[in-house]
């Protein structure tokens, strides 16, 4: 069986599927405790288990006085402190009031059809929680609920961080920081000093009992454990790369949260602008080619065509030609008379008229038709007598129909 291949746990189609595809219904996670638990949260559990050990029971106890309480007592701070809000963020739910006040988390939500709506929240309402939301909710793919103030999901938490819980995320990583720091600081100085003064590091009255410097004991004072040099060297040397690996990780996550509250937005703010700011990147780049040929096409298009715009019902009447040629100045004057006469003409009339085209539009289109087929019998005999040139005769448009005459027309 691939259990691990399926994919039931969405709350959105996949890449490429239906949109008329129903979105199958799960039950909503309450808090980071919920079951099954995130692989990054029990690697995240136990990494802070060995670093706690490793620190108060071997590399704290082998720091000389008084340097020795001191880092105690800022580790233990910086320890504690991580352990409650990391409680506290896991632990705390961070959805709406509304979803909160409604929501059973023993029960699915129910289906989400994106035949019927396009997003899950549109106008304040989530169509999976079915309640009114504020406007800056965001329903989470992986908790299945409405989150009041989203940020985001964070797999190493196993919940969503929010309005609620995110001080609480905020005072665990910034503790998380200073710990592995002042942790990879001590392990430093003890591999320098082993190597400079060793005997600055075995001032325990455990160490006064052995001769040289081979043997060195861990878990001081309740439960001192005999191992050799190189043990302790190798030991050190994991912990600081792990540690280093980890407070890369945090620096970089802290100096990434520390930019969002200067700027005053969200992680989900910040994923949204970086979206669109691509969006219009590739849009400028697709849509670049085919700007410049269509700015390169529009004034040949605007030298060529002629624009004659009756106005029948307004006070007063427009026809513009933009291109004045010898084949065109007759007609834009002869149109032009016969269109402002029957409109003086029509405007004295007071009659009823039935179907889609009234009696004046009729007559005037008669009359433009006759110049028209008078105008075509002077073109080809002016076309007789004259060279032939390289541009085209450009096309006449019907005022008020819509074909395009040309005078080749018959």
């Amino acid at each position: 069986m691939n259990c691990c291949g399926q994919r039931l746990r969405r709350t959105s189609p996949m890449h490429g599927s239906s949109i008329h595809e129903l979105v199958p219904a799960k039950p909503p996670r309450m808090n980071g405790w919920s079951w099954p638990p995130q692989v990054y949260q029990v690697v995240g559990w136990l990494l802070y288990s060995y670093l706690t050990i490793v620190s108060f029971g071997i590399y704290i106890p082998l720091l000389p006085l008084p340097w020795k309480h001191v880092v105690y007592a800022l580790m233990g701070i910086a320890f504690v402190v991580h352990l409650f809000t990391h409680i506290a963020v896991v632990t705390i739910d961070p959805a709406d009031a509304n979803v909160r006040a409604k929501q059973n988390y023993s029960s699915s939500v129910p289906q989400f059809d994106r035949a019927k709506q396009p997003h899950v929240i549109q106008d304040l309402h989530c169509y999976l929680c079915d309640v009114k939301v504020g406007p800056k909710v965001k329903h989470c793919a992986v908790c299945n609920k409405c989150v009041e103030d989203f940020d985001h999901h964070c797999k190493w938490l196993n919940t969503c961080v929010g309005g609620r819980n995110y001080r609480c995320f905020f005072g665990a990583l910034t503790s998380a920081t200073f710990g592995v720091f002042l942790l990879v600081a001590v392990i430093l100085f003890i591999f320098i000093q082993h190597y400079l003064d060793p005997k600055s590091l075995r001032t325990a009255p455990q160490f006064e009992s052995m001769q040289g410097n081979g043997t060195w004991l861990m878990f001081l004072p309740l439960a001192p454990i005999k191992t050799s040099s190189a043990g302790l060297l190798i030991l050190a040397f994991i912990t600081v790369m792990l540690s280093s690996i980890c407070l890369l990780l945090l620096c970089h996550l802290l100096g990434f949260h520390l930019y969002l509250f200067f700027k005053g937005i969200s992680t989900y703010d910040y994923v949204k602008m970086q979206r669109q700011k691509e969006a219009r990147n590739q849009d400028i780049e697709a849509g670049s080619p085919h700007d410049a040929k269509a700015n390169n096409k529009a004034p040949q298009n605007n030298d060529s065509s002629i624009d004659c715009e009756p106005a029948l019902s307004q006070s007063s009447s427009t026809c513009k030609f933009d291109d004045k040629g010898p084949f065109t100045s007759r007609l834009s004057e002869s149109i032009c008379t016969e269109l402002e006469n029957f409109k003086k003409s029509s405007e004295k009339e007071n009659s009823f008229h039935y179907g889609t085209e009234s009696p004046t539009e009729n007559t005037a289109r008669e009359i433009c038709m006759s110049d028209l087929k008078s105008w075509k019998t002077d073109t080809k005999e002016a076309q007789s007598t004259r060279v032939k040139s390289a541009d085209p005769v450009p096309g006449v448009q019907d005022p008020l129909g819509s074909s395009v005459m040309t005078p080749d027309d018959t």
